[in-house]
């Protein structure tokens, strides 16, 4: 579903990602892992249209992007739930999810029921500010808005930081239900190593800007995971 071939990506004078390739299959999550600052977050904006790469391709069921915006990305069936959520702190629960449909035709301007389904607290919430919520709640808000999109491709940049135990729990439990549903690929940047092993299929290891090591998750071990995310 998704194919990334040779990403380049400059921040002014700096190359901070350096001829990355990555695909990500239907059905499965596929974990970008990695210390702080190997560029991990940077590939996801990359792939959403948040940051403009200087060469490479990315591909989303076959269909070419060409240095998309961000819109451009979404339309396309990019969803991107950023580090730091970004929900809007002085609207409501419900219009923060409407925004979602900014990229929708309108025929598709709806909350689909599995949203609710998957996020019954925010049924509860709808009419509560964003701002107002915890940072559990708010994750799954952000979670939420980003399903609305109907996407091909869900980008998930660490959403466990800062949640309390049993909403990670909740979280990886929804992850789990989205990959089994088998309608979209998942690329999941995570430092909590425990969620990110119990999760993933395939693991993609960055050092400093460049891919270190593939594996699938019947290759890998955790000891030996653990280790090259270390180095």
């Amino acid at each position: 579903m998704l194919d990334v071939k040779n990403l380049t990506l400059h921040y002014g004078q700096s190359q901070i990602l350096n001829g990355i390739d990555l695909s990500a299959a239907v059905g499965e999550v596929t974990a970008v892992m990695g210390t702080n600052g190997v560029g991990k977050t940077s590939l996801l904006k990359a792939i959403s249209g948040r940051h403009p790469y200087t060469d490479g391709a990315v591909q989303v069921d076959g269909q070419a992007l060409n240095h998309p915006s961000a819109f451009e990305a979404a339309r396309a069936g990019v969803a991107y739930v950023p580090q730091g959520r970004e929900i809007f702190p002085l609207m409501s629960v419900l219009e923060n999810l409407e925004t979602a449909f900014a990229c929708l035709p309108k025929d598709q301007h709806n909350i689909p029921d599995q949203v609710f389904e998957l996020f019954p607290v925010l049924k509860d919430m709808q009419n509560r500010r964003g701002g107002d919520l915890s940072g559990g709640q708010q994750q799954q808000l952000a979670i939420a808005r980003a399903l609305i999109t109907r996407p091909k491709v869900l980008l998930l940049d660490e959403p466990t930081e800062g949640i309390q135990p049993n909403i990670i729990q909740q979280i990886g439990h929804t992850i789990s239900l989205l990959r089994e549903q088998g309608e979209m690929a998942i690329v999941l940047v995570e430092q909590n190593f425990d969620f990110v092993f119990g999760l993933g299929d395939r693991f993609v290891v960055m050092t400093r800007g460049e891919v270190r090591r593939r594996m699938d998750k019947a290759d890998a071990t955790a000891e030996q995971l653990l280790a090259d995310v270390a180095l």
